[in-house]
C-alpha cells in the first residue's frame, strides 16, 4: 500500500491542488473538528498538505504524525512536521500522550482499523478526542471508487460520464478499502469512544463537487466526506 504512495507522492498533492474546492471543503471540515484540539497527532499525514494549510490559514498546529510512505513523509517533514515512517498498526503511540488524534482520509488504508482505534484510545488523555474522517463506502464517491477499483481503471464504459474530469488517481483508489459509516462507528464504540459527533461535506455529486466550496454541516447522511468525532471517558 505504501508503495503506491511512494511512487506517486507528487501526483497526490497535484490532484488536491488541481481540485482546490474539494481540497478546501475537506480542510474546512477538518478545521471544524480540530477546534481547541491541544496536542494533536496525525495518523497517515501523507505529504502534510492539510496540516500545512491548517497551520497557515487556521492557526491550528498539527506538528506530529506517522506515515508509511517514505516519499510522503519526506515531503511532510519539509513542511515542518515530525513524522515517524511506520504503519498505524506498528506505531507506539504511548499512553495518555495526546489531546486529539486525527485520522484524515486514512481509515481506508488501515488494515486493522479496530486495533488502531484501541491504541489511539489508550494514547489519548482523559477527555481527549479522536477524529475519524473518510469517504464513506455508501457515499457517491465511495460507490464510484469501488466501481473504478473493480474494473481497475477510470477508462471503462461503465464509468463513462460518471466521474469528474480529474478523478482521484487510480493507484490510490486500488490501494483503498472503504468502510461504511456504520462500520467505523461500530469499531469506535468497541474501542471505548463515546458521545460521537458527526459532520460532513462534499454533498454534491462527484461530477460537480469541485464546482463548489462548501462549509461543513452536521450529520453524515448526505456527505461524501464524513467526520466522526469520539471522546475518551
Amino acid at each position: 500500500m505504501a508503495k503506491a504512495f511512494d511512487e506517486y507522492a507528487e501526483k497526490y498533492d497535484a490532484w488536491f491542488l488541481e481540485n482546490s474546492n474539494v481540497l478546501y471543503s475537506e480542510v474546512k471540515l477538518v478545521a471544524r473538528c480540530l477546534r481547541d484540539a491541544g496536542r494533536t497527532f496525525s495518523v497517515g499525514c501523507g505529504s502534510g498538505l492539510f496540516e500545512l494549510i491548517l497551520r497557515r490559514e487556521y492557526n491550528i498546529s498539527v506538528d506530529e504524525g506517522l506515515e508509511p510512505s517514505v516519499a510522503m513523509a519526506e515531503i511532510a517533514r519539509k513542511r515542518g512536521m515530525k513524522v515517524a515512517v511506520t504503519t498505524a498498526e506498528d506505531h507506539d503511540f504511548g499512553s495518555e500522550s495526546y489531546d486529539t488524534i486525527l485520522l484524515n482520509g486514512t481509515p481506508s488504508y488501515i488494515t486493522d482499523l479496530g486495533a488502531v482505534l484501541r491504541k489511539c484510545y489508550n494514547a489519548l488523555r482523559p477527555g481527549g478526542r479522536i477524529v475519524v474522517i473518510d469517504v464513506p463506502k455508501e457515499s457517491s464517491y465511495g460507490i464510484l471508487y469501488n466501481l473504478a477499483k473493480s474494473v481497475g481503471t477510470w477508462d471503462d464504459i461503465l464509468l463513462k460520464g460518471c466521474y469528474p474530469p480529474n478523478p482521484y488517481p487510480i493507484e490510490f483508489v486500488n490501494a483503498a478499502n472503504w468502510r461504511t459509516t456504520a462500520e467505523k462507528v461500530d469499531l469506535m464504540h468497541k474501542a471505548g469512544f463515546c458521545d460521537l459527533e458527526y459532520a460532513q461535506t462534499l454533498t454534491h455529486h462527484p461530477l460537480y463537487s469541485n464546482n463548489f466550496l462548501e462549509e461543513p454541516s452536521d450529520g453524515y447522511e448526505r456527505g461524501d466526506y464524513v467526520a466522526v468525532t469520539g471522546y475518551k471517558k
